[in-house]
C-alpha cells in the first residue's frame, strides 16, 4: 500500500489520461501491478490491494483506486450431464443436481466413457488450468455430499476423495472432513449452512471451504495440482444448486 502526495495540474486532465491509459492496457490485455500503481499515483488515490500473481485492473476511479486482482471474467459452469451417475438427475438447467434413491436403469443412461459407474458423482463442465476461482453451493437439502475439484481424467471407477485425482471436502452425519486420497482430516467449529463456498486458487495449489457468511475461509487443502481440473460433486441424500459466475468475497486470503 502507498500512499501520493496532491500535485499541481488540471484534475480533469489527470482523469483523461487515466481513461487513455486504461483503455490501452485492457486493449493490449497487458496491465501490470507497475502502470497500475502508476496511474493510481497520477489520479492521487490510494492503491487497496493487488496479486503479484496476476495482472490488475482499475475497476473504479472515483473515492479510492481499487485494483482487482484478476482482469479474467469469473469462472462460470454447469453440471455435466456427460459424467453424472445413474442415480444423479439434473435441474435447474444443469445447475442443480438431485440424489434419487432408485436412481434410473443403468441400462436406460446412454452409454458414455465420461460418466461415473459406481458412485453418485457429477462434474462442473468447465476445466481448469490456471487462475483463482470461487463458486457458491446451496446444501440446506441434503445431509450427504462431496464438494470440490478432481482431474478431468479422473477413473469413472472411483470416488471423489478416495483417490490422489480429487480433493474435496465431505459432509455426512453432521460432520465436516476434508479428503484426498482417501485420507480425512476432521474439519472442527464448522456447522451445516443452507450455502457454503468454494475458494480453488490453481496457482496457488489451494482449495478452502468458505463460510459465506462472514466470510472467511474455514479450512483448506495444499496441494499441488497437475492437468486440468473440475469442479466435482457427490451426493447420496437430497439435493444441491450450484452458483458459478461469482466474484470472490473481499477479504479471502
Amino acid at each position: 500500500m502507498f500512499h501520493s502526495r496532491p500535485a499541481g495540474g488540471s484534475r480533469a486532465r489527470r482523469h483523461r489520461y487515466i481513461r487513455e491509459e486504461i483503455k490501452s492496457d485492457r486493449e493490449k490485455n497487458m496491465a501490470t501491478s507497475v502502470s497500475i500503481a502508476r496511474l493510481c499515483t497520477l489520479a492521487r488515490r490510494t492503491v487497496v490491494s493487488f496479486s503479484p500473481r496476476q495482472s490488475p485492473a482499475v475497476y473504479q476511479l472515483t473515492g479510492r483506486c481499487y485494483v482487482s486482482g484478476s482482469t479474467g471474467k469469473s469462472l462460470q459452469f454447469k453440471l455435466d450431464e456427460r459424467t453424472a451417475h445413474s442415480s444423479l438427475d439434473l435441474f435447474k438447467k444443469n445447475t442443480g443436481v438431485i440424489y434419487r434413491v432408485l436412481g434410473l436403469d443403468p441400462s436406460q443412461v446412454q452409454d458414455n466413457p465420461e460418466r461415473f459407474r459406481d458412485w453418485a458423482v457429477v462434474f462442473g463442465d468447465e476445466k481448469i488450468s490456471s487462475g483463482r476461482h470461487y463458486w457458491e453451493v446451496t446444501v440446506k437439502k441434503s445431509q450427504e455430499f462431496r464438494l470440490g475439484v478432481a482431474e478431468a481424467l479422473m477413473s469413472r471407477e472411483d470416488c471423489v476423495g478416495t483417490n490422489s485425482s480429487s480433493w474435496v471436502f465431505s459432509y455426512a452425519q453432521r460432520k465436516w472432513s476434508a479428503m484426498t486420497n482417501n485420507k480425512i482430516v476432521p474439519v472442527t467449529l464448522v456447522g451445516k449452512p443452507d450455502r457454503i463456498g468454494i475458494l480453488f486458487d490453481y496457482d496457488a495449489g489451494l482449495l478452502g471451504l468458505v463460510d459465506t457468511g462472514k466470510p472467511a475461509i474455514l479450512h483448506s487443502i495444499r496441494a499441488q495440482f497437475k492437468g486440468p481440473l473440475c469442479p466435482a460433486f457427490a451426493l447420496w441424500d437430497g439435493e444441491l444448486l450450484t452458483h458459478s459466475d461469482m466474484e470472490e468475497p473481499e477479504g479471502l486470503k
